[in-house]
């Protein structure tokens, strides 16, 4: 993991200063089965797809949001796969505030409806991979969703 990874997703308690967030992350599948993954520009890891959700927002409305937004892609959501709020998993300190955010988030699966793959802001490079062939390099908070996903498991609570 490089420096701006490590200082990211170092292991931290919790206080009061720790700000709770809901999100969202979205296994993108496309015709063949494959699964979008993102290389992250914040930390150089891959992770899935997704963000926060909007007060206001659907899970559904915030994945659709977050998948349009990340990779110019319309989708449909076809299940759930978990709900991951393991502290020692999720607690993320954001380098451009400092912010320290445990974050809670709904992993879903979904397929693409129309649109054309495009790279925002967000990330360094979109690629699509077969299941068994992932990168090495996840982001912490992806690396039990992935684990979970490729191993079968639906309606996880951790």
């Amino acid at each position: 993991m490089n420096s701006i990874a490590e200082k990211m997703f170092a292991r931290r308690a919790v206080n009061e200063h720790t700000k709770l967030r809901l999100g969202v992350g979205v296994f993108l599948l496309d015709a063949d089965g494959r699964v979008l993954l993102e290389k992250r520009s914040d930390c150089g890891l891959w992770g899935l797809p997704g963000g926060g959700i909007d007060p206001g927002e659907s899970v559904h409305t915030a994945a659709a949001r977050e998948v349009r937004e990340e990779t110019g892609f319309e989708i449909r959501v076809t299940r759930m796969i978990g709900v991951y709020s393991e502290p020692e998993d999720r607690i993320v300190t954001f380098q451009d505030n400092g912010d320290v955010v445990h974050r809670i988030d709904v992993i879903v699966e979904a397929e693409i409806v129309s649109g054309d793959l495009v790279l925002s802001d967000e990330s360094e490079e979109m690629r699509f991979f077969e299941r068994g062939d992932f990168p090495g390099e996840i982001c912490p908070p992806a690396i039990k969703p992935i684990e979970d996903y490729l191993n079968g498991a639906i309606a996880v609570l951790r």
